[in-house]
């Protein structure tokens, strides 16, 4: 007998957000005109866009700035209200902000803070456990979870304002997961921290997904965020979503090509290799060049035949090169619509 699939964790259906944004033109006299006839523009930071998320999916959502990426996280989380569409998360309309809904879900922003600045860490995390109403044996547990994996140990009990970025992020995200949410929404959670902080966050994030098995949509602009995360892409673009799929289709899309990676038994210019393919780079005896996907093997060929080579290495393109592609030379968008 078959079973029917498990209702989607996050479920949207042309979904849309529009803004009434006031223009005033400068000066005195700009001011009285906008004072008898107000002007204002409608802007669409999102338009009419539908995805589904399975439970104990992890997703990458990702766009450039302004693209529409917290403003859907927003929704979703029920902090704005969509002006159109369908959003169901976790089985509840996030705009009813029900307390079961908000049990289920957390949000958290790496530019903005819940904890109380000039209390300790822990203040914080007791006034969570009594808004969400944590039994004391859970917050035990789960404490005790957090503080091994995140290493809390001798910072818990020092202001928050004495934390290093760091210590702070670690404690953020305890105290955003504490109630053990089934939905993360994940905005920036590395913003600003080091090499070292941004690998502990994303093991603590990639354990919590697989020990309670919770969907994850994650925004970032450290690429490695993603790649080491998320096995699924989706791609905003000017408030409309124009890609869901995997990082490699995502590539194949995006017309990134490939790189080829050299080394040599005697050198070369990059002036000698530029008829070979495109971003060429030369240190020493090592070279590398980017060639369209579909030439691969044929430009590959010539570089064996051409050049003493010892060595020869073929990579799919980073994240950052397939988000430069897809966005860096883009026509800026249409103007919106002006109402008077």
């Amino acid at each position: 007998m078959t079973t029917s699939p498990p209702d989607p964790a996050v479920h949207v259906r042309d979904l849309r957000k529009a803004y009434a944004v006031h223009e005033k033109e400068p000066g005195f006299m700009g001011s009285l005109r906008s004072f008898v006839s107000r002007k204002t523009r409608q802007v669409e930071a999102v338009r009419g866009v539908s995805f589904d998320l399975h439970p104990g999916e992890v997703v990458g959502f990702l766009g450039p700035n302004g693209a529409g990426k917290t403003t859907t996280l927003k929704m979703l989380s029920g902090l704005l209200h969509p002006s159109g569409g369908e959003a169901r998360v976790a089985g509840f309309e996030p705009r009813r902000r029900e307390a079961a809904f908000l049990r289920q879900i957390t949000l958290v922003m790496g530019q903005k803070q819940q904890l109380i600045w000039d209390l300790p860490a822990l203040d914080s995390f007791l006034v969570n456990q009594a808004i969400y109403e944590i039994p004391d044996d859970q917050y035990r547990a789960t404490m005790r979870e957090f503080t091994d994996v995140l290493g809390l140990d001798g910072i818990l009990k020092k202001q928050v304002r004495k934390l290093s970025l760091g210590e702070r992020m670690k404690c953020e995200l305890a105290a955003a997961l504490l109630h053990r949410p089934k939905v993360l929404f994940l905005d920036e959670p590395t913003i600003g921290l080091d090499v070292n902080m941004q690998e502990s966050v994303r093991a603590f994030v990639r354990d919590y997904n697989e020990r309670y098995d919770a969907t994850v949509i994650l925004t970032s602009h450290y690429m490695a965020d993603v790649t080491a995360l998320a096995r699924r892409i989706l791609v905003i673009d000017q408030g409309a979503l124009v890609f869901d799929g995997d990082l490699g289709s995502l590539a194949g899309q995006a017309g990134a090509g490939k790189t080829i990676r050299l080394q040599l038994r005697s050198a070369v210019t990059a002036q000698a290799l530029a008829g070979y393919g495109q971003d060429v780079s030369v240190d020493g005896l090592s070279a590398q060049l980017r060639v369209p996907r579909a030439e691969v093997s044929e430009r590959a060929a010539r570089l064996l035949a051409d050049l003493d080579v010892a060595d020869l290495t073929v990579e799919d393109p980073s994240i950052e090169a397939i988000m430069a592609d897809l966005f860096g030379h883009r026509a800026p968008p249409a103007p919106a619509l002006e109402r008077v």
